[in-house]
């Protein structure tokens, strides 16, 4: 039965990085992760955003032990391996910047990605001196801790009104040189954005965010060189979607239409009672 050691869902992980393109979706619960799981896919990554929202809260505004709990929770729940979503690492400092990548290796993912957003509409991004910096003290700790997890860096100006495709191809090349083990700039959307940031970084691998109805594949995506393709809280957002409006239709109509054709309970009791039996007994 399958049962990977964190190293073991580390060492899976840092191999996919290294040939071909794959999809990590993001699912924002124990029984999404496993549902994807179950589909296929090799790895699976948090979003924020999806979390946040299903717990009431604005995305960015839990705390750091409580995001932590969350990873823990999805990284013990799966037996592939998963990235999170640790934001802006919950500090400005350095050093706590530090402490806090350390209690994010400690929950077992095998992947993380830190970003260079602030928090602060007046200045969204960190100035570049300060960006480089964080990832530096981020892969110094990664190193601390052993070195296998996977190391995301994110520059985040097209997507906190700073889409300046120079500047975000200035950052991404630093972080690659840095020790970042890949790049990720979301917000991008053309062919031609695309394919520049995967040369700017190359070898390296880049992260693209399929958040919205491009209209690439994943053939098209691996074709431009894409190795990594993360729909972010996309997922969630059509989850949320499809439960407001039938919420609304309820509510405003008096009517239950929206019910019509949905997955039935004894489908997905199937999935999880034979997944459940699947799993390692402890």
């Amino acid at each position: 039965m399958p049962n990977p050691s964190i190293a073991g869902k580390r060492n899976t992980f840092r191999k996919l990085h290294q040939t071909g393109c794959f999809v990590i979706p993001n699912p924002w619960n124990v029984g999404g992760a496993r549902y994807l799981q179950g589909l296929g896919f090799k790895a699976l990554a948090t979003t924020s955003s999806g979390f946040a929202h299903s717990q009431g809260y604005a995305d960015e505004a839990q705390s750091c032990d409580q995001v932590l709990s969350h990873f823990a929770e999805i990284a013990a729940a799966t037996d592939v391996p998963v990235n999170a979503d640790f934001e802006d690492g919950f500090a400005d400092d350095l050093g706590r910047l530090a402490e806090n990548v350390m209690r994010c290796i400690a929950t077992g993912v095998a992947g993380l990605s830190i970003e260079d957003s602030t928090g602060d509409p007046a200045r969204p991004l960190y100035d570049f001196d300060t960006a480089l910096a964080r990832v530096k003290a981020a892969r110094a700790a990664i190193d601390k801790a052993g070195g296998d997890v996977v190391f995301t860096a994110r520059t985040e100006g097209f997507i906190r009104g700073r889409p300046d495709m120079d500047e975000t191809i200035r950052r991404l090349k630093a972080f690659a040189e840095a020790g970042a083990d890949c790049l990720y700039s979301p917000g991008i959307k053309t062919r031609e954005q695309i394919e520049a940031t995967v040369r700017a970084v190359a070898p390296k691998p880049i992260n693209f965010l399929n958040s919205g109805a491009f209209g690439f594949t994943v053939k098209d995506l691996a074709d431009m060189g894409v190795r990594r393709i993360s729909v972010g809280g996309t997922l969630a957002r059509v989850a949320m979607d499809a439960f407001i409006k039938s919420a609304r239709e309820i509510a405003t109509d008096g009517k239950f239409d929206s019910f019509s054709g949905v997955i039935s309970n004894a489908e997905l009791n199937k999935f999880f009672h034979d997944d459940f039996v699947k799993r390692p007994k402890l």
